[in-house]
């Protein structure tokens, strides 16, 4: 069920849908992060409703900062990352997913609360949790890594991806080059790749 059309439902509707999620092994209102072992994961978190809580040119640099240590101090490698307004993508390599909520959450808390001290708006939600989806093969990969450098393109906040300083593409082209840009984008085309992810 997309994120928020839980609250358009009617009571009975609510319930059907708590149950069926419990039935599959589902936890009743978030998405499940099953332990699927070593790899890599595509993980996308946005805020709640998908405002856009972090415009500024300097939030978003401290946000990627923030992303970017906290995943080393715990020891995750990233593949690649793009921050936006409302949203991000990661792609991390973990022995597990197991306790990668907690570091993400304290990212959430730290960035939720500047953003609340800035609006004066104390204990509002701004975050709304994370999904992940383990990489399945090198293809799937290869979709992830050009998914997220393409992304601030798909949302209109540029038409060249390298122009958005907030992401790891200027950093990957440096050590791959452009022929392998053009690469990337041949040989892993989105088609439905992410459509109604992030929207």
């Amino acid at each position: 069920m997309p994120p928020y059309r839980y609250r358009d439902l009617t009571a009975e509707q609510q319930v059907d849908a708590v149950r069926d999620r419990l039935d599959r092994g589902h936890p009743a209102h978030e998405p499940p992060h099953p332990d699927q072992g070593t790899g890599w994961y595509f993980i996308t978190a946005a805020c709640f409703e998908h405002r856009r809580r972090f415009e500024q040119p300097a939030e978003l640099a401290a946000l990627a900062f923030r992303l970017g240590e906290a995943l080393r101090g715990a020891g995750y490698g990233c593949g690649g990352w793009v921050v936006l307004p409302n949203h991000y993508h990661l792609l991390v390599h973990a022995p597990a997913l197991t306790g990668f909520g907690r570091v993400l959450g304290r990212v959430h808390a730290r960035s939720a609360a500047y953003a609340n001290e800035r609006d004066g708006t104390p204990g509002r939600q701004v975050w709304y949790r994370y999904s992940d989806r383990k990489v399945r093969s090198e293809r799937h990969f290869g979709a992830c890594l050009h998914y997220l450098f393409l992304n601030p393109v798909k949302h209109g906040y540029v038409d060249d991806p390298r122009s958005w300083r907030w992401s790891s593409l200027g950093e990957w082209l440096s050590r791959n080059g452009e022929q392998r840009f053009v690469d990337l984008q041949e040989n892993y085309p989105l088609r439905e790749f992410g459509r109604g992810w992030d929207d």
